[in-house]
């Protein structure tokens, strides 16, 4: 993994480091990007923000109103109902919509804390802790599990997470995590992968395999 690093580092260098951003905001644009893209998410969350100026009005509202206002995320009723959950949970035991007492929590303590928050799973938690408060946590997406699997790093059974998670060099979880989503869109792709353009083929098995058959295709095509 750290040999992984160095040659993402050296291809796409370091990713910009993080904007500072609300936890709660990310939060609940994390629930809103589940199965649907940045942009959807986007114009979801700035929809709901108009309609909704604060978190207390959002908590209150009618959920059919929220769940209009967030539809461009699709799955509308369902994320409404969550937001509203995870917010009105929020206010009931911390008395604010803030979750910037998570800062002053040990790490494993405010990950427990997170994961208990109605449907969310470690994904959108370690996102959260990661992005808003530079806490070693590895979020792993679609993108990741792709590569990762590809590169022999998990096998594709059980949890990603818990797979991963020992493999990461302290300090470098924000970079290989952005880098390895940029690997996994550009090149890494679900179909016609670009192996022989990746700058981390020389580690990966998939790749290898893969451009090896094209060659002996070649061959056999010019032989023929």
């Amino acid at each position: 993994m750290r040999e992984l690093d160095r040659q993402l580092r050296a291809a796409f260098g370091d990713p910009p480091a993080p904007q500072t951003k609300d936890p709660l905001d990310l939060l609940i644009r994390t629930i809103l990007s589940q199965n649907t893209t940045d942009r959807n998410r986007d114009a979801a969350f700035e929809a709901l923000r108009r309609k909704f100026p604060s978190w207390e009005e959002v908590a209150e509202a009618p959920e059919g109103e929220v769940a209009e206002a967030i539809q461009p995320a699709g799955l509308q009723r369902e994320r409404a109902h969550r937001i509203q959950e995870i917010l009105r949970r929020i206010r009931a035991e911390r008395g604010a919509f803030s979750l910037s007492f998570l800062a002053q929590m040990e790490p494993v303590e405010a990950e427990k804390w997170v994961l208990s928050l109605p449907g969310v799973g470690k994904k959108t938690a370690y996102i959260v802790l990661l992005f808003a408060f530079g806490y070693h946590r590895f979020p792993v997406d679609t993108h990741i599990k792709r590569v990762s699997q590809r590169l022999g790093l998990w096998n594709g059974k059980g949890d990603p997470h818990r797979a991963l998670a020992p493999l990461i060099p302290e300090g470098r979880a924000y970079e290989l995590h952005l880098n390895l989503i940029r690997l996994g869109r550009t090149l890494c792709r679900p179909k016609n992968p670009r192996c022989r353009e990746c700058p981390v083929l020389r580690l990966c098995p998939f790749g290898q395999e893969k451009v090896r058959g094209e060659h002996d295709q070649r061959g056999s095509a010019e032989a023929g």
